[in-house]
């Protein structure tokens, strides 16, 4: 067998280290918002801790690359040669009905079981009703060529790689080849999938493969899986594609009904196993559980991927469970395009979740995207559709990228997971909402109405700290909630901050101050502009209904009045420096992730 070499393992640790995030401001770049923010300011914002952490191989931020991510867990066994053969050196197989014919060395034919025991290359072609099993014990790679298969049993899987150093299904150009496994298995059965491997195993080449797992899993692998390329749909009655140490996908056109889990990999003891990997190809998920569930981590580099989990959003049941996205520790998405629509939340991570780079949409019957320590959006674009609560986390940080976020309760909630929200001014307000960079647009419950108890547009059980980028919140007004809701304190210090709605805190004027409005006579969808009294445009957004309108540039100056125009015409002024907030109203807000007044929803266990 091959030996290889591992890399470093995690640590789980019982006490949290100091999280250090050192913050680049970004060149603010929303759309109809002008901003004079410095591109190289800095804050650091250091936060400890007593609460439990993971620290994933020197990782204990969201602030990772999708490499950085990757250099902690197994490497993968596929070769980019993988999906060559030599054909004038392979053993055929012929199937038909209960019998094959062989030609050449390595396998038998044992009475509707067709047997290989040695590596080598084995081309399949026929129907078959009986099984393939795959028993080689010695070094080398087993290579099965499926060429215009259709292989049916009642007997359990219909190809099992019981044993061998490596497995390779190798779709041949052109083909197109069927698997179907039996109704049920026993359950201590080894194998329990219509294509199941106890070794590694590498699916690819350019034909098609159908699979239908009737008794459990459609395609399982209890070592690693890779899938590089083919067509390959899966319909299965739990899980449709699961590597126990991990599941890679690099390219390929992939569908996958499932009632379990869509994408799968469950190793939960070896702590840098267990990964799901996507770096392109198309993947089209329709689960009855979560579409992706890796109990360690979920990196995308790229690929299309769209999933449907626990009937979606418009299905959404409390504490369902069926998530869109789900990494135990740590989700980097760094690339691709992904659609999410789940009855649950949508993207989930266990500990830290980084939006650095993919195009991702989501509809979620709980939260958009949630992470139960910290999250950060550096880039790509983020858009939450339908929501309870939007973004949450106990840190959420902004540096970069375009986020729209819709939500029915608090667009954007920062508190502390697992059980209840930070007190206010209790000194232990860990929670924290950093924005550097990027532009922030959100939708909270109850936006440009009178509060019904529906949520904030920004909900933080701690403290907002600003410094670039663009935020425009929209929220109720009156009730204790409003577009920002702060229960430590709001520091603006660079950027823009436009607040559609009520404020249930103060803003912190000393480093850079704000101007607010009345605008109860302004009918919404309204398009308004802040100017200066000598006509600099200050900024440009549309009315939500809101009574009031804050805005927050470091171009507004304390003293000077400023002027709110529609269409050329002044509809209300206002003078810098005068903002009125609604004093201790807010509470803890929305509460815990998950937790008590946290969404329908609970903690992924």
């Amino acid at each position: 067998m091959t030996i290889r070499t591992r890399r470093p393992r995690r640590l789980w640790l019982a006490a949290a280290p100091a999280l250090a995030l050192t913050l680049v401001v970004a060149g603010c770049t929303a759309t109809e918002v002008a901003s004079s923010v410095s591109d190289d300011t800095v804050a650091s914002v250091t936060e400890e801790s007593d609460d439990t952490v993971v620290t994933v191989a020197n990782i204990d931020t969201a602030d990772v690359t999708a490499a950085d991510v990757l250099s902690g867990n197994q490497d993968t066994h596929d070769k980019d040669d993988d999906d060559e053969y030599d054909l004038s050196e392979a053993t055929t197989i012929a199937l038909s009905g209960t019998t094959a014919s062989v030609s050449g060395d390595g396998a038998t034919d044992e009475d509707g079981t067709v047997v290989i025991s040695d590596p080598g290359t084995y081309v399949l072609s026929g129907e078959y009703s009986g099984q393939v099993v795959v028993s080689s014990d010695a070094d080398g790679q087993v290579r099965l060529v499926l060429d215009g298969v259709d292989i049916a049993t009642d007997a359990g899987a219909a190809i099992d790689v019981q044993a061998a150093d490596e497995a390779l299904v190798i779709l041949a150009e052109g083909s197109d080849n069927f698997l179907s496994d039996a109704s049920s298995y026993a359950d201590d059965a080894d194998a329990n999938a219509a294509l199941s491997s106890a070794a590694d195993l590498t699916i690819t080449g350019s034909g098609s493969l159908t699979v239908t797992g009737n008794g459990n899993d459609g395609i399982a692998s209890s070592d690693g899986l890779v899938i590089q390329s083919g067509t390959i749909t899966v319909d299965a009655v739990d899980d449709g594609i699961r590597g126990k140490d991990y599941l890679v996908v690099r390219d390929g056109d992939i569908s996958v009904t499932a009632g379990g889990d869509g994408l799968k990999a469950d190793n939960e003891e070896e702590t840098e196993r267990g990964y799901v990997l996507i770096e392109g190809g198309t993947v089209d998920i329709t689960a009855g559980d979560d579409g992706i569930d890796a109990f360690t981590d979920v990196v995308t580099t790229g690929g299309t991927v769209s999933i449907v989990a626990g009937g979606g959003a418009a299905d959404a049941v409390a504490d369902s469970g069926a998530k869109g996205i789900v990494a135990g520790v740590v989700a980097v998405l760094e690339g691709g395009t992904i659609d999410v629509d789940a009855s649950d939340d949508g993207v989930h991570a266990d500990a830290y979740l980084h939006l650095a780079g993919a195009e991702v949409t989501v509809a979620s019957g709980d939260d958009g995207v949630h992470a139960d320590q910290e999250l950060q959006v550096s880039g790509g674009a983020v858009t939450v559709t339908t929501s309870y609560e939007g973004l949450e986390a106990e840190i959420i940080t902004i540096s970069g990228g375009s986020s729209d976020i819709t939500a029915s309760e608090d667009g954007v909630n920062a508190a502390v997971s697992g059980g209840g929200a930070s007190e206010p001014n209790s000194g232990d307000l860990t929670a924290q909402f950093i924005v550097s960079g990027g532009t922030l647009v959100v939708d909270g419950g109850g936006a440009g109405t009178a509060n019904d108890g529906a949520g904030d547009g920004i909900d933080i059980n701690g403290d907002w700290t600003q410094t670039g980028g663009t935020v425009i919140t929209s929220g109720p007004y009156g009730g204790g909630d409003g577009a920002v809701d702060a229960d430590g304190t709001v520091s603006i210090d660079g950027g823009v901050l436009i607040a559609l709605g009520g404020l249930t805190t103060d803003l912190d004027l000393s480093a850079q101050s704000a101007v607010q409005f009345d605008t109860s006579g302004v009918a919404d969808g309204t398009s308004l502009t802040v100017t200066g009294a000598d006509g600099t445009e200050i900024g440009s957004f549309t009315a939500d209904g809101s009574t009031s309108i804050t805005v927050s540039t470091p171009s507004v100056a304390t003293g000077s009045t400023y002027s709110l125009t529609s269409d050329g015409q002044t509809v209300a002024t206002a003078t810098a420096g005068e903002i009125t907030s609604t004093q201790g109203a807010g509470g803890a807000g929305g509460g815990a992730p998950g937790g008590q007044g946290g969404g329908p929803g609970g903690q992924r266990p």
